[in-house]
């Protein structure tokens, strides 16, 4: 007799996630405040995300908006699990890679191609694998000759196209990206985008932050609109742009 095996098909799902930072006011700096104002210290708290329930399925590609300060980017950095919720759960189904903070791994003191082993390591690669691949990522950044300079040398947008050619390298299932894709001239914003098209119908799952409304028109079916550390809309696209501008546009 054949038992019925349920096939996962979400890629992150998002249970009752609550997430709040605690803010500390008339912070004392010196020893001297220190023991003299002890007991002056206010302590409160911000609610970033409210009782967050969402699923995301394996393929999709799923934008977060919302004005500044909604929580989308907190989301994304609990989906990565560089911050973990007060209560609620995320799980993840998949290998899963990310470009939360523009260079965020790599270190200042060495070389772009020395960076690419540290940062491609990170995400799980042995170094045989990054061999195989550390052409494809050099030629996808187009730094040239500057990929043997120090990364403190590199303009914000050097920075942006590194870490983008190796995060698209190391053959994640799960992309998760902040909204760093509008730094760079329009080539290579343009670029990235391709290559995110190719992710999507090669069947990768993606969830992009961003406010630049038109690529994610372009890019995404569905789009979750964060207002206030809760989900406003959840649908397709266009109807949640729509909806979204009327109130926020």
């Amino acid at each position: 007799m054949k038992k019925n095996v349920e096939k996962n098909d979400n890629a992150i799902v998002v249970d009752n996630v609550y997430k709040r930072f605690k803010l500390v006011y008339d912070k004392p700096y010196t020893l001297k405040e220190r023991l003299v104002f002890w007991k002056n210290v206010k302590v409160g708290y911000h609610e970033v995300l409210k009782k967050i329930n969402l699923e995301i399925k394996k393929g999709e590609t799923v934008a977060l908006i919302g004005v500044n300060g909604s929580g989308k980017s907190t989301l994304l950095k609990l989906m990565t699990k560089i911050i973990y919720p007060n209560s609620g759960k995320i799980t993840t189904n998949g290998k899963l890679t990310s470009l939360l903070e523009l260079g965020a791994g790599f270190h200042p003191d060495f070389t772009g191609r020395e960076n690419i082993y540290f940062n491609a390591s990170i995400f799980g690669l042995t170094a045989a694998e990054i061999d195989k691949r550390v052409q494809d990522i050099i030629d996808f950044s187009e730094l040239g000759e500057f990929i043997e300079a120090p990364v403190r040398t590199y303009s914000s947008g050097m920075y942006m196209r590194l870490a983008f050619a190796v995060a698209i390298n190391v053959d994640a299932e799960i992309l998760l990206i902040d909204e760093i894709l509008a730094v760079g001239d329009q080539h290579f914003q343009d670029k990235c985008f391709k290559k995110l098209e190719e992710l999507k119908n090669s069947g990768k799952t993606i969830v992009i932050v961003s406010h630049n409304l038109n690529s994610i028109r372009k890019l995404c079916d569905r789009t979750i609109w964060l207002y206030n550390g809760e989900i406003r809309e959840d649908g397709k696209t266009d109807k949640v742009v729509d909806e979204y501008l009327k109130v926020c546009g």
